[in-house]
């Protein structure tokens, strides 16, 4: 058997989209237009402005930062 599963941060995804109702691409923007650039000072962010819990938080911040240091 095959596992399709997806794996790391990006797992978290569609739940963070049933559970908060935004798409994936307009968190990452969220992220991208915080003038805090630090890992947890974003997870803490999104927790306090956002509602955002801890997992779902990090997952997004891991994801969002990855892909800006691989431009």
């Amino acid at each position: 058997m095959t596992d399709n599963a997806v794996k790391g941060p990006a797992g978290y995804f569609p739940s963070i989209e049933k559970k908060y109702g935004r798409p994936i691409a307009e968190w990452k923007a969220i992220i991208r237009s915080s003038p805090l650039t630090k890992h947890m000072e974003l997870v803490g962010w999104l927790k306090s402005e956002h509602g955002l819990g801890h997992g779902h938080a990090n997952a997004l911040v891991a994801h969002t930062l990855a892909e800006g240091s691989a431009k």
